[in-house]
């Protein structure tokens, strides 16, 4: 094999499995706990054993595209941005419990996977497909999020 495709392989199982890792780290240590559990949540509130294999897939597919991105350009910076604030959401939320500044955050990181989408369309269709399920996975947070807010007019910040 050559160097390239070393570099390759590299970034093609490197980026998916440090994207998993960091986001199972930041769920290990931003868990929902009794504050979220007291919560009144919409009828829409997905159980919770669904978020862990979700987010594994999410996680997975959003590592594919960073190699892709670091491979062969385009956008790198957008990806970067969504996945700062897709890491800092959950500790905002959980671990600050500031659901209303979580929401501000939520709202820029699914317009963030919007713009990237858009703009990698036409020059990089894969890697917008791939971020698809990301996006619609992100509409349905964004979506509890706003509903926790409304649901619970007393929750600080």
């Amino acid at each position: 094999m050559s160097l390239s495709g070393r570099s390759t392989l590299l970034a093609y199982v490197g980026f998916p499995v440090g994207v998993v890792l960091v986001g199972a780290l930041i769920g290990s240590t931003s868990v929902p706990g009794a504050w979220y559990l007291a919560l009144d949540k919409p009828w829409f509130t997905p159980p919770g054993w669904v978020f862990g294999p979700v987010w594994t897939v999410l996680y997975l597919l959003i590592g594919w595209v960073g190699a892709r991105k670091w491979i062969h350009g385009g956008d790198r910076a957008l990806w970067v941005l969504q996945l700062l604030l897709n890491f800092a959401w959950s500790p905002v939320f959980f671990g600050l419990q500031r659901p209303r500044a979580a929401l501000v955050l939520i709202v820029v990181l699914l317009s963030s996977i919007a713009l990237f989408i858009i703009r990698q369309w036409r020059r990089d269709p894969l890697s917008a497909r791939l971020l698809l399920p990301y996006l619609a996975w992100v509409s349905l947070a964004t979506a509890l999020n706003l509903a926790i807010v409304m649901l619970n007019p007393a929750l600080r910040g």
